[in-house]
């Protein structure tokens, strides 16, 4: 496959996941956006606070191309554990979202600027696999932001019951609520005769 286009239909993943993202965010209140809807915290603005820091990490510190000059308190070494999971209250959901905006820039200028061959080293990884080409850099982040716009789809469907891959495109069978709620229903039923049996 010609590099070009192999780096291209990357790229072409890597963007989707990261709209999928944002639009999880999409009129959503401040309340709401930083709600923690899990035991563990998950919320949609601390997903999207952490996947502009992995996109930051790894296609900027990886690359000898990093991209803060002193890093905020939540990426620096030492930070509360889980610092980049959640917005705080001083931290606007412009702040954020411009930060990922930011990184988005800074990953696609790395992209284009390397080969898919070309290697750098991830400094938080064990040694024997610290040394990575940039096409295995694409293809962990692209799954990394796809596990995590995963969890959004859960998150923002707990919030306000809005779901779907993007905007315009559900991805979800045909339905209004009475048939959603007879779908689950159903499966509720399911579940229970299979764990009495």
């Amino acid at each position: 496959m010609i590099e070009s286009k192999a780096k291209a239909d990357l790229l072409h993943y890597l963007r989707a996941a990261r709209e999928a993202m944002l639009w999880k965010l999409d009129g959503l209140s401040e309340y709401d956006i930083r709600r923690p809807l899990t035991p563990t915290g998950t919320n949609l603005l601390g997903l999207v606070k952490h996947i502009a820091g992995v996109e930051l990490g790894y296609f900027g510190d990886t690359f000898g191309r990093p991209f803060f000059d002193e890093p905020p308190a939540w990426y620096a070494d030492g930070a509360e554990p889980g610092a980049d999971m959640w917005a705080t209250a001083d931290e606007s959901r412009e702040q954020i979202v411009g930060l990922y905006r930011q990184a988005w820039q800074h990953a696609d200028a790395t992209i284009a600027a390397l080969s898919l061959d070309g290697t750098g080293q991830v400094p938080w990884w064990p040694e024997e696999r610290r040394e990575v080409t940039l096409h295995r850099v694409l293809v962990h982040v692209i799954a990394d932001t796809q596990r995590h716009a995963g969890h959004a789809d859960i998150v923002r469907e707990l919030i306000d019951g809005a779901v779907g891959m993007a905007e315009g495109n559900d991805n979800m069978p045909p339905g209004d609520q009475s048939w959603w709620e007879n779908y689950r229903s159903r499966l509720e039923r399911v579940a229970r005769e299979a764990g009495d049996g």
